[in-house]
């Protein structure tokens, strides 16, 4: 318990867990080596980036009013998902990731773990 707390009051994080989805592969991929190019710039332990299942959302529509229900058309959604882990990353590499700006159409969930 009592190393716990030492980690705690000196201020540094056991692992910074980051998330990065987007609709377009090329767009998260470049997101991803900006992330990790920042953390690297100050020599932060990477691990990743892990690619995760694309989320494949499927949509179907007819394609004409009331009648002709074999007229039908199908739309999908991909949602392509990254994970990036940064251990025991120091106040400075959190303060450069938060600082950081990505394109729009990235979404990005930053987790604190012990």
């Amino acid at each position: 318990m009592a190393d716990t707390t030492a980690e705690k009051a000196s201020g540094s994080i056991g692992k910074l867990r980051i998330r990065v989805r987007a609709y377009e592969h090329k767009i998260l991929d470049n997101s991803v080596k900006q992330i990790m190019d920042t953390a690297m710039r100050f020599d932060a332990n990477v691990v990743g980036p892990i690619p995760l299942p694309t989320e494949i959302k499927k949509y179907t529509v007819n394609r004409s009013t009331f009648v002709h229900k074999d007229a039908r058309e199908q739309f999908e959604m991909r949602t392509h998902k990254r994970v990036i882990d940064i251990l025991n990353p120091g106040p400075k590499v959190v303060e450069a990731l938060t600082n950081l700006s990505l394109p729009s159409g990235v979404n990005i969930d930053v987790k604190m773990m012990g």
